[in-house]
């Protein structure tokens, strides 16, 4: 029997609403600060700044990240503030960028943006984010064996990043990027992996068959 909690309903609602709204922000300021990047000539370099800015700023300092996302700070605060802590730090066409989105009250966006924006960066270089979660770990010349042959399929260059599951059950999970693709493309995908990972097993076993039958063993 399922208890209804109104109270926790609605604040699970509000809580959904909102990661909603700060995504479509995120997309629009994205836009905004790619395009400025690009025509900069300095996509990479900025996003760059932008990871470090999340990383080594906005991670490990949860309050000044607060200060940043406050109403109860005005935007003429936030600019002197934005100032002296980035001012000498990240190229000038950075700051301004900052300055912008506190002008508009958005801060509190910035992880949204930053996601956001490595979206569209992806998009614009061809680059297809694909995660590859295996039971057991393969080697580089698997994994670019299985980017060449994911490139063609996806219609875009795999940026291919692995981890290991050893409790995975059925050898291999393709994730490409934040998108369900249908069951015959994630098929065509696993069955791929799979017989790659298949593969490789049959041949270290025999090598290992080898080993054993060589003279002298």
């Amino acid at each position: 029997m399922v208890h209804e909690n109104p109270e926790r309903d609605a604040q699970w609602a509000a809580q959904i609403e909102a990661n909603i709204g700060q995504e479509h922000v995120g997309a629009v300021y994205a836009e905004a600060f790619m395009a400025v990047a690009e025509k900069a000539r300095a996509a990479d370099a900025l996003l760059d700044v932008f990871d470090m800015i999340v990383s080594d700023v906005l991670d490990p300092f949860p309050e000044f990240e607060r200060i940043l996302d406050s109403a109860l700070i005005s935007h003429e605060e936030k600019i002197a503030i934005l100032d002296r802590v980035f001012g000498p730090r990240v190229p000038a066409v950075f700051l301004d960028f900052l300055k912008v989105v506190s002008r508009h009250d958005r801060m509190d966006c910035l992880r949204a943006i930053h996601a956001e924006a490595h979206v569209l960066y992806d998009k614009i270089r061809g680059q297809v984010p694909v995660e590859l979660i295996t039971s057991t770990p393969i080697d580089d010349a698997m994994a670019n064996q299985l980017g060449e042959r994911l490139r063609g399929l996806l219609g875009g260059r795999p940026m291919l990043s692995r981890r290991v599951d050893p409790e995975l059950i059925g050898g291999a999970v393709v994730r490409v990027g934040d998108t369900i693709y249908d069951g015959s493309i994630a098929t065509q995908l696993q069955n791929m992996c799979q017989q790659m990972i298949d593969r490789s097993a049959d041949e270290i076993q025999s090598r290992r068959d080898r080993f054993r039958n060589s003279p002298g063993n």
